[in-house]
């Protein structure tokens, strides 16, 4: 019978985050002590808590470890950037196979209401609520490229330089490693010529709607991927509100659900 762990973990994926999490070595002096918590089980009860939205203090006891160690582990990999190597592994998988289309990408951003910590401001668009944004570019499938974020007022066209220049140089079937996808598309707010300029710049043909032309009652023939990425997202419950107080907590949370989104495009 397969555990809980196994399910939320299968040996794939299991693989996959060995290649990227440190190796620790516990060494202790006055010997004796109790055995180390497994990483599969740590592991198994983040993604247990990114996917069903739980405090950490409610970590079901049936993964093993305690929820102080889990959070620990859960800090201590987070400093250690393994949510963004994953990521960066899983494109690499995706990209050998493939699965990435380069084509066309499309870029957009959703605002969640926040408690507390950085990268927190008032949500225009939620009665002045404090809140993050999530940025997030994804290829012609919808596939999770780079995700960024930050506070819910800042403005789409301010991200969008840094998350383009964020996404990284994944493998491919054949040839060099692609890194600039050659087309952009995107809604209204990142309408400027400033950016328009700097995606030509770097060989990227914008598809950006033009403000006062372009009707803005439908998505578009292209940009509704990333809005069905975002629904994908909302299937991690930690997501639909920001409970992390360090900025690198909650953009670790988005690596981990980005991740599994990929993931299971990897397992089909």
């Amino acid at each position: 019978m397969t555990s809980l762990a196994e399910r939320l973990v299968p040996d794939e994926l299991w693989e996959l985050f060995r290649r990227v999490v440190p190796e620790t070595v516990v060494i202790r002096p006055q010997g004796g002590g109790r055995r180390r918590a497994g990483d599969r089980e740590c592991l198994a009860a983040i993604v247990f808590v990114a996917t069903s939205g739980c405090s950490w203090r409610q970590v079901p006891p049936v993964f093993g470890p305690a929820w102080p160690t889990v959070y620990r582990r859960f800090a201590r990999w987070s400093q250690a950037r393994v949510w963004a190597r994953l990521h960066r592994v899983i494109l690499d998988e995706l990209g050998a196979r493939g699965e990435l289309d380069w084509s066309r990408f499309a870029v957009d951003s959703v605002s969640i209401r926040a408690l507390k910590g950085e990268l927190t401001g008032p949500n225009p668009t939620d009665r002045g609520k404090s809140g993050s944004k999530i940025h997030l570019v994804v290829d012609r499938n919808g596939l999770p490229v780079a995700v960024a974020v930050s506070a819910a007022n800042t403005h789409d066209s301010l991200a969008l330089q840094p998350l383009i220049a964020s996404i990284p140089p994944v493998r491919n079937r054949r040839g060099p490693r692609p890194r600039r996808p050659g087309k952009l598309h995107g809604d209204k707010g990142y309408d400027y010529p400033h950016l328009r300029r700097w995606l030509r710049e770097h060989g990227i043909t914008p598809r950006i709607a033009r403000r006062g032309t372009d009707s803005s009652q439908r998505l578009g023939r292209h940009r509704w991927v990333v809005e069905r990425t975002m629904s994908w997202l909302a299937g991690s419950r930690r997501l639909h509100r920001r409970y992390e107080r360090k900025p690198e907590h909650f953009l670790a949370v988005t690596a981990i659900a980005t991740s599994l989104i990929n993931y299971r495009r990897l397992t089909k």
